[in-house]
């Protein structure tokens, strides 16, 4: 369908459209000129040498042009790509820089000093080459080479592995997800059909690189041909700013980062598309964002199928309200009950996806077994489907709380209290009981419109006894002035229980 370096196709067909353009400053690349810097970063990659004929290339760098001239050359050389995620621990770090044992570690100046702290941490059965973007302050890292010659282009074929991201590891211990061309690109093609693509955009990416949220755009803008802006971390007021003036027409954010831009206010007068995931966002925000008149997208995605499963349009979550809307181009859904057999239309029961998008599998080979089935993926994710296809996600399925031999969706209690306008923000576990198995347990962000935690403790109960049954009202409620989240915006499910203890 499409070559597999999607780069140097598009500059070959327009090399004069602007491919990057900095929001902060005038820095700008055409796709000619990125071109070029990627085949000077595959050059020099190359050149450093590896015994491998499948080389992994760790990289541990911030949102922004090296990010994406590394990600194109490896595409370029046929390496594996393992992009980092510079918000970790340096024994976290080390653990997944184990798990990959990859050839070559780049960084840049800004992360240098994590990597030489988890490198300590490490007992390598793989020394990789150390490298760097920017001239390094440790004598462990050496700057790229200036190669004399061109790269050894060997481009994967569409089922070769071209990246293993980790899932964020919420529940337990993260999985390194294998991810190929042609999933990339599938993904890409889907994404386009549903939420349209003129040569004249403009996205804003402003979400971290070593997330699919932020890298899936990478791959968008060089098959479409379009702008991708760059925002090296997001920030309310100078991200409110870019879409304000930058001609932005398209963004992905989470839910916490569109309250925060509502917040400060913003115009974006071109802004067309708001893809809206990484965690499930309240009726609450959706209709602030309505009457603000931002375009939002809901949708439901995954590491494991290269970004989304399905999306909805604003009409449809406007008159089907919580739905993420139908799945994707060539992507399908499926519900199932505890047996793996597909439920009826309104049933509820674990999501199973399968398509051009989804991952071969994981970097351990059990847990792909678990994972797969005759059907597709199962995600682990408690959903819903209507008869015309639309798909609900009501929690996960290790989340369901069993209280008294009652189960109770967290996300359903949640939902409930967030309509209390003293209430910013909410997350619902379960807590072990000695009695009844498991307790609901509600962390609570209050707004601020209220004049004691007691007063809105009783608030929150009494309107919990008018919407929810009797088992499924918080029997413990802690007020926090924010949920523990991951950059992704998902919340950490074993912090928030440390809570309670």
């Amino acid at each position: 369908m499409f070559g597999t370096d999607l780069l140097r196709t598009r500059a070959d067909a327009t090399p004069d459209r602007i491919a990057l353009s900095a929001a902060e400053g005038d820095e700008q690349l055409t796709y000619r000129e990125l071109d070029t810097a990627v085949t000077e970063m595959a050059a020099a990659l190359d050149s450093v040498g590896t015994d491998r004929p499948d080389p992994r290339l760790a990289v541990a760098l911030p949102t922004g042009v090296p990010f994406v001239c590394v990600t194109h050359a490896a595409l370029r050389l046929g390496w594996e790509l393992i992009p980092l995620n510079t918000r970790l621990s340096e024994a976290e770090l080390a653990t997944r820089i184990d798990r990959v044992e990859p050839d070559l570690l780049l960084c840049g100046q800004e992360t240098e000093q994590l990597l030489v702290e988890a490198e300590r941490r490490r007992s390598p059965a793989r020394e990789p080459a150390y490298l760097s973007v920017d001239d390094p302050g440790s004598p462990s890292f050496r700057p790229l080479p200036s190669p004399a010659s061109k790269p050894t282009a060997t481009p994967h074929a569409p089922d070769d592995t071209a990246l293993v991201l980790f899932t964020s590891g919420t529940t337990g211990e993260p999985k390194g997800v294998r991810l190929t061309v042609g999933n990339l690109t599938a993904s890409a093609v889907a994404s386009a059909f549903r939420l349209g693509v003129t040569p004249t955009d403009r996205w804003l990416c402003c979400l971290p690189m070593y997330h699919m949220g932020g890298l899936a755009p990478v791959f968008r803008s060089a098959l479409y041909g379009t702008t991708l802006v760059l925002q090296p971390a997001f920030d309310a007021e100078a991200t409110a700013a870019v879409l304000n003036e930058d001609g932005i027409t398209g963004v992905s954010l989470v839910p916490t980062q569109l309250g925060r831009l509502l917040d400060v206010g913003f115009s974006a007068p071109e802004l067309r598309t708001v893809l809206l995931g990484g965690a499930p966002a309240s009726e609450s925000l959706l209709d602030r964002a309505a009457d603000a008149g931002v375009p939002v997208y809901p949708t439901y995605g995954m590491t494991e199928t290269a970004s989304q499963v399905a999306t909805a349009r604003p009409a449809e979550h406007r008159d089907h309200p919580g739905t993420v809307g139908q799945p994707l181009y060539g992507t399908s859904v499926a519900v199932v009950d505890p047996d793996g057999d597909p439920v009826d239309p309104g049933g509820r029961g674990e999501v199973v996806v399968s398509g051009p998008t989804v991952t071969p599998g994981y970097l351990d080979p059990e847990r792909t077994a678990e994972a797969t089935s005759s059907l597709g993926l199962h995600t682990g994710d408690l959903g819903t489907c209507d008869e015309d296809g639309r798909l609900w996600i009501l929690g996960r399925l290790d989340e369901t709380i069993i209280t008294g031999g009652e189960l109770v969706a967290p996300a359903t209690v949640a939902e409930a209290i967030r309509d209390l306008s003293a209430v910013a923000d909410v997350a619902v576990v379960g807590i072990e009981d000695e009695e009844w198995g498991e307790q609901v347990a509600a962390a609570i962000v209050p707004s601020g419109s209220h004049e004691s935690d007691r007063e809105l403790r009783e608030q929150v109960e009494r309107h919990c006894r008018e919407r929810l049954a009797d088992y499924k009202i918080p029997r413990r409620i802690r007020f926090v002035e924010s949920l523990p989240r991951t950059q992704s915006g998902t919340v950490e499910r074993e912090r928030l229980r440390e809570l309670f203890e």
